[in-house]
């Protein structure tokens, strides 16, 4: 397994912009698929995007398409997630994971990181 750390949340104001990084640790990234998601206070735990490994895909997830862009440098062993048009309901804490299958299903990844919290005042 690949030990993650998130890094980048904060507060900002509804209609701004936060990129957050995911460092991956122990093993290459260039093996593993890797994905975000976020869970808010009282709410299931939810996906927001999917790069499977070697870029051969791409899937986000309905709530913030066309306003998140996942990337990732493999050489960096990082994934990012850049976030524009932020708003108040993307309020949460955002967890990135890593799986060494190429698309394992969403609530089998096998690598979590802790979390970073983002907050978006209206």
């Amino acid at each position: 397994q690949v030990a993650l750390r998130e890094s980048g949340g904060e507060l900002v104001q509804a209609g701004g912009s936060l990129r957050l990084s995911c460092k991956g640790s122990g093993q290459s990234f260039a093996t593993t698929s890797v994905a975000w998601f976020r869970q808010a206070p009282g709410k299931e735990r939810e996906f927001m995007a999917e790069k499977s490994m070697h870029n051969r895909r791409t899937v986000y997830g309905d709530s913030v398409k066309g306003r998140f862009t996942i990337s990732r440098d493999d050489a960096e062993n990082t994934v990012y997630l850049q976030m524009n048009n932020l708003k108040p309901e993307d309020t949460a804490v955002y967890y990135c994971a890593a799986d060494e299958r190429s698309s394992p299903p969403r609530d089998t990844y096998t690598s979590w990181g802790q979390g970073t919290q983002v907050t978006v005042s209206s």
